[in-house]
């Protein structure tokens, strides 16, 4: 017998963010107007959708500069880089437009006024993410990963009273929390950033999880496997107790997840675009059956961020 009144919640607010709708409108922008070869060091962003569309258009994705011929224009993207890779790009002669996420410039700041101020920067994040990378560049020999609360109980810093903390932004207040008590136990002179680092849409996209999870029997969560916060919002869901699976498109749903589930919650990472989240909706109904479609939660104002100045002068020249 068959389950009967069906639903499908769509979490609000989901999906792409300012600083990724920028960083995907500033490829676009580029492509309108560049006639040779547009390069983007490492992913624009961490979705496999997006990533392959614009490899689709002509876009090539590097993993480092030495891979761009010189004179070429370069993009580097909305996860930040280390002043060493701009130094690289100005050795190569290479044109460079910064598609970096105004929050984590904003980080870099940060960082970079506490250690003139001479402070020992320590950094909440995960290792080998692009954008922990990038910021962990910024002042070499003055900074360390706290990746756990143990490593804040061992990590070494040169004068316990003059300790800072950043945090990467796709980690949310719940991530940190912990890790940053046990940091402010250890060094009580600990300096903060005047306002928190956490990204607005990690924070919000977090929080959307946590109250659909409570009304749903499992989850989907559009987005790749190598997106720190769609990874979040799957584990979110399965700490408040309902199961959740992290998938990159339809093809990817077991229908044994979701035969038995009267109310499916539907999700999406920030870096993940709405027409793979409708499409995960239609392969859901084809699946079980009709279910009614309802949104869950409210969605967040929006938020623009500009564009980089370099940009506008790519486009008005045509080159």
């Amino acid at each position: 017998m068959g389950i009967e009144n069906r639903r499908i919640l769509l979490a609000n607010p989901r999906g792409f963010c300012a600083g990724v709708e920028r960083a995907i409108q500033i490829i676009e922008d580029l492509l309108d107007v560049h006639a040779g070869t547009l390069y983007v060091r490492k992913e624009i962003v961490h979705n496999r959708d997006v990533v392959e569309r614009l490899r689709g258009r002509g876009v090539v994705f590097v993993d480092e500069l030495d891979e761009v011929p010189n004179d070429s224009l370069a993009v580097f993207s909305a996860h930040g880089v280390a002043p060493d890779v701009r130094h690289q790009a100005a050795t190569r002669n290479l044109r460079v437009v910064d598609a970096t996420c105004p929050l984590v410039t904003k980080v870099h700041v940060e960082a970079l006024r506490f250690a003139r101020d001479g402070y020992f920067v320590l950094l909440i994040g995960h290792a080998g993410h692009d954008e922990v990378t990038g910021t962990l560049g910024q002042i070499p020999g003055s900074i360390a990963l706290v990746e756990s609360e143990e490593d804040a109980a061992t990590v070494a810093v040169p004068d316990p009273e003059r300790v800072a903390v950043v945090t990467q932004t796709t980690l949310s207040l719940d991530d940190t929390h912990g890790i940053l008590a046990a940091l402010k136990r250890r060094f009580p002179a600990l300096k903060e950033p005047p306002s928190s680092d956490i990204c607005y849409a990690t924070q919000n996209r977090q929080n959307a999880v946590k109250q659909l999870a409570a009304a749903c029997d499992v989850l989907l969560v559009v987005g790749s496997q190598n997106s720190s916060n769609a990874q979040r919002l799957r584990d979110c869901s399965a700490e408040a107790g309902t199961p959740a699976y992290l998938i990159d498109g339809p093809d990817e749903i077991e229908p044994a997840w979701i035969a038995h589930a009267a109310t499916i919650g539907v999700t999406a990472g920030a870096s993940t675009p709405e027409h793979l989240v409708a499409r995960v909706v239609e392969s859901v109904r084809a699946i079980v059956g009709d279910a009614d479609v309802e949104e869950f939660g409210k969605r967040e104002p929006t938020i623009v961020f500009a564009p980089p100045r370099e940009l506008a002068g790519i486009i008005a020249s045509g080159e």
